[in-house]
């Protein structure tokens, strides 16, 4: 997904409060008018925010999409031009009815239009939703003047804006293809965002199977293995580097290779079948047997795979190759235990 065609066409702004907390909901009468300049940087600002986002949704029904709110608000956007005002009001109406958690933060919410999204070479139109809930001081100088004039003022930063929600216009009848994203995610009440207001269910894509697959593995070896086999931190770290090479020299996964590749050896591979076999009953987004690796969860996971060996408050020794040069042992003459280290050079 690249944005470097995309341009922002209109945009509507409307203030939710929190409907628990009694604060109001302001709606804006009409779009925003914005010069050439501020819809260019304000087009860029908004689409960053989902570079990195990495995972696909799409709208759910329990019933039918029919009496889905917001897949239906964005339908009537991208179906009837004429009516984005109208339906960003609902939109904006129906976020205030879902805010009622007491610890909700009001803000601004944006309904934009975008266009010249590209999805590979095919240029798809979207609909972008954006809460504000964190407010910024900003300095705002007058240099037109004789001297300088100094205002403070409050106001979000759009490049770090809390909530998003950008809706293609693709799978239509699947509920449309989204990437979200929000920055406040972690607690019960941000829940809301997902949930309550845009009913959304991730997807099964590459992205979702490399990460998943990936968990699996590091859960296998950092908590079922040293319950069930000898095995020294050392050799714990040696498998999940095996584990990442895998990925990151492979396209494709196909589960078998993996298991001959990557745990070698028979007890391991037939504890390793049975551990994720439990994780496939427990979990219903499990990854899939065989998929295209992508590159991007790989780069994600691979910064919790931690190749390191931490000792006491003292060291820790990182190890990102042959295990076979390092050692370790216990000095009984000092009473304690080392790792001994070979290398070639130094760096």
């Amino acid at each position: 997904m690249l944005f470097t065609e995309a341009a922002l066409t209109r945009i509507a702004v409307h203030y939710t409060g929190n409907k628990q907390n009694g604060q109001a909901l302001l709606l804006s009468k009409q779009e925003q008018e914005l010069d050439s300049d501020s819809r260019v940087r304000l087009c860029e600002a908004l689409l960053a925010r989902f570079k990195d986002c990495h995972e696909r949704y799409s709208f759910h029904h329990t019933s039918s999409l029919d009496y889905h709110e917001v897949y239906n608000f964005v339908k009537a956007v991208f179906n009837e031009p004429g009516t984005f005002q109208a339906q960003s009001e609902l939109m904006a109406a129906h976020l205030y009815e879902v805010s009622v958690h007491p610890k909700i933060k009001p803000g601004e919410l944006y309904i934009a239009h975008f266009t010249d999204i590209l999805i590979g070479e095919q240029p798809v139109e979207a609909v972008g939703l954006f809460k504000a809930e964190t407010k910024s001081l900003f300095a705002d100088i007058d240099p037109s003047a004789e001297q300088l004039h100094f205002q403070v003022k409050e106001g979000a930063e759009l490049s770090r804006i809390d909530k998003g929600c950008l809706v293609l216009r693709q799978e239509e009848e699947k509920g449309y293809e989204l990437v979200i994203f929000d920055s406040n995610g972690k607690g019960e009440e941000a829940q809301y965002w997902k949930d309550k207001f845009l009913g959304v269910l991730i997807q099964q894509n590459e992205f979702l199977h490399t990460q998943g697959f990936l968990t699996i593995t590091k859960n296998f070896v950092t908590q079922q293995m040293p319950g069930e086999f000898e095995v020294s931190r050392t050799e714990q770290i040696d498998l999940l580097n095996r584990s990442m090479d895998y990925f990151k020299t492979h396209d494709q996964f196909n589960k078998a290779e993996f298991e001959t590749e990557v745990l070698h050896h028979e007890n391991i591979i037939q504890s390793f079948r049975q551990f994720d076999q439990q994780y496939r009953e427990s979990n219903p987004m499990a990854p899939s047997d065989e998929f295209f690796i992508s590159p991007q969860a790989v780069k994600k996971q691979a910064r919790v795979f931690k190749s390191v060996i931490k000792l006491d408050k003292n060291f820790h020794i990182y190890v990102h190759g042959d295990r076979e040069l390092i050692e370790k042992g216990y000095d009984e003459a000092v009473g304690k235990h080392y790792y001994k280290i070979y290398f070639d050079r130094e760096a």
